[in-house]
């Protein structure tokens, strides 16, 4: 059946048997078996929690005995209260107070170190599944919607611990404890109505919280799409000022904020008739054992301290009972929250290493593609059977049209997906029998537009290798034709470079990371377009380094920009997936071929401009 037939009571199923996975895979945080200290905390917190509310329990009784005392009633049958008096029971009944709250305090205290440990951890665990997520994971899904998951997730878990093991958990116990002392004290009939009450309050609690979610949610899809809508018009001021369609925005806005507007008063209605409706049924649970101990008083077989105390313990169930639907809504919009998450860590890995699988011995650095087949879609394959060498040393650049094939091998090479079919190999090794951390600090990477972090230059070179002095550093910068920029900035290489390296240009930003490469000195290199985002003047400026870099490597130049790969010892030029021609560049142009017609295009097209 599909999701769209299902009854609202399979749906409601369901929901609950992801809400009871959620919550059980939230336990081994919380009961880790190789962390004794963490258990001794969890069960130290719950004593306390137990005393605590043993207290709260008790305190009503302090409370009877002291009126019982004051007017005279039942001192014979309590003669533990002789001699203590009204003033001593009334003191001990404070002291009992500040007890429980100072018991639950301390619980508070010992369990903190637990839940943020199992908050860390659960974000920690996330944070690495999602760097191991295949890059085909990471191009469907936007990292701020990650970022949100996990945001929220944590936050889930956060709210989770702290209202089901410090309010409803201890409001069930309080419940039930109270519950035991009205059957013991007094009788069934008193627990009754106290039961009765609970559940009529519980459910109609829930019914129009689950109501009340439902028209919640649509007043948050009606206020995104209001400000969806306004940030959308103000990032187009100049399109509609171009139209004179200031009038037109305004009434679109104003119709999304008219369907805010209704479902914010269902909200406001809903909330008073959820109050009104708790309200009277706490208040004729708290009328119906009220009137009981009022006749029993009258009849002698209750005293005024029993009166006093069934209306203490009335009041005491009904305060954190008053909470119950806010805290029933955000417990299930945690599950949900949290549902999300663990769906994410659910998440398989694409590229796994093989088990046991060695670490790449790189002996000079020698690529080669054999037979390789590869599509990101099945039906739509990218690479037709590719085969091409890179000696160690040489470099070799691939060219062809968009959507050839050329950064394609680049992801393969880095294992970034795996081949459907043939083999990556690396001095006669597959990358897919070794391992990728070995891999990866095999391969250097200039892209096309370097993405630096929020940081400063120097930790920014300094990525390429985080065990790098200073010394080593400067001496990249200066390789990459930095430095001397980087020395003339007010902080030097303490200057932060802002979101995404936006502070500096685009020539700056590559050459930092070209040094950033320099600085981790991998035997392969993998240049992806690396100066085709630059104007004509930068590119040849950074073309310099590029080459010095290259001295002494395995290059694999991805090239649009036919000049900057003249010197390549071959050139493989894909077509359709497939190798087209390959040669040096003088070979090609004598051929006439595909690349000649290429390199005549661009040639024109730079004397043009």
């Amino acid at each position: 059946m599909s999701p769209n037939h299902r009854s609202a009571a399979e749906i409601a199923k369901i929901e609950r048997a992801q809400a009871w996975r959620t919550i059980l895979r939230v336990g081994p945080y919380l009961w880790p078996r190789d962390n004794r200290g963490v258990k001794v905390r969890v069960v130290a917190a719950l004593s306390l929690l137990i005393v605590a509310k043993v207290i709260s329990v008790g305190m009503p009784f302090l409370y009877k005995a002291a009126v019982d005392t004051l007017s005279g009633e039942g001192t014979a049958d309590a003669a533990w209260t002789m001699g203590v008096g009204a003033v001593g029971l009334t003191v001990a009944y404070g002291m009992a107070r500040v007890m429980n709250v100072g018991f639950q305090e301390l619980r508070d205290v010992v369990f903190a170190r637990v839940a943020q440990r199992a908050l860390r951890m659960l974000a920690l665990e996330t944070f690495q599944h999602i760097h191991r997520l295949s890059m085909r994971f990471h191009i469907t899904r936007k990292t701020g919607g990650l970022s949100r998951i996990i945001e929220r997730g944590v936050k889930g878990v956060a709210f989770l611990l702290r209202f089901m093991l410090f309010s409803i958990g201890p409001l069930a116990l309080e419940l039930l404890l109270v519950a035991v002392i009205f059957y013991t004290v007094f009788d069934a009939r008193y627990l009754a109505v106290v039961v009765l009450t609970i559940w009529a309050y519980v459910q109609f609690t829930f019914k129009v919280t689950e109501w009340r979610v439902r028209i919640r949610r649509q007043m948050n899809d009606q206020d995104t799409d209001a400000n969806q809508k306004a940030i959308d018009s103000l990032l187009n001021f100049e399109t509609v000022k171009y139209f004179g369609a200031e009038a037109r925005e305004a009434r679109r806005y104003d119709a999304a904020m008219e369907g805010y507007e209704e479902a914010a008063i269902k909200t406001s209605y809903s909330l008073a008739m959820l109050n009104f409706g708790q309200t009277f049924l706490i208040t004729a649970g708290l009328v119906a054992v009220m009137v009981m101990a009022a006749m029993g008083v009258r009849d002698g077989s209750l005293t005024v301290g029993d009166f006093v105390m069934v209306n203490a313990y009335m009041i005491q169930i009904t305060m954190p009972l008053n909470f119950l639907g806010t805290v029933y809504r955000e417990i299930r919009q945690s599950l949900v929250d949290m549902g999300e998450m663990f769906e994410l860590l659910e998440q398989p890995a694409e590229v796994n290493d093989k088990p046991n699988a060695p670490a790449l011995n790189v002996t000079g650095g020698t690529v080669e593609l054999r037979d390789v087949v590869f599509g990101y879609d099945d039906a739509r394959p990218i690479l037709k059977g590719v085969s091409l060498m890179v000696p160690a040393g040489k470099t070799v650049a691939l060219v062809g049209p968009s959507g050839s094939g050329k950064s394609t091998i680049g992801r393969l090479l880095f294992r970034f997906y795996d081949v459907n079919a043939g083999q990556v190999l690396i001095d006669g090794q597959d990358v897919r029998d070794v391992t990728q951390d070995s891999l990866h600090s095999a391969i250097g990477v200039v892209p096309q537009d370097t993405v630096l972090f929020n940081d400063t230059v120097f930790y920014n070179i300094a990525y390429g290798n985080p065990d790098a002095t200073r010394t080593q550093v400067e001496a990249a910068a200066r390789a990459a034709k930095i430095h001397d920029f980087i020395a003339s900035l007010p902080d030097g290489y303490d200057t932060t470079v802002g979101e995404r390296g936006l502070k500096l240009s685009g020539g700056e930003k590559q050459r930092v990371g070209i040094a950033r490469t320099l600085l981790k000195n991998p035997p392969i290199l993998l240049l992806d377009e690396a100066t085709s985002a630059l104007d004509s003047e930068t590119e040849a400026s950074i073309q310099t380094e590029l080459q010095a870099m290259g001295q002494g490597r395995t290059v694999v130049s991805i090239a649009h920009r036919l000049s900057t790969i003249v010197d390549a010892d071959e050139i493989i030029v894909l077509q359709d997936g497939q190798v087209a021609e390959r040669g040096t560049h003088a070979d090609l142009l004598r051929r006439g071929g595909r690349y000649a017609a290429l390199w005549q295009r661009q040639q024109s097209d730079q004397d043009a401009a």
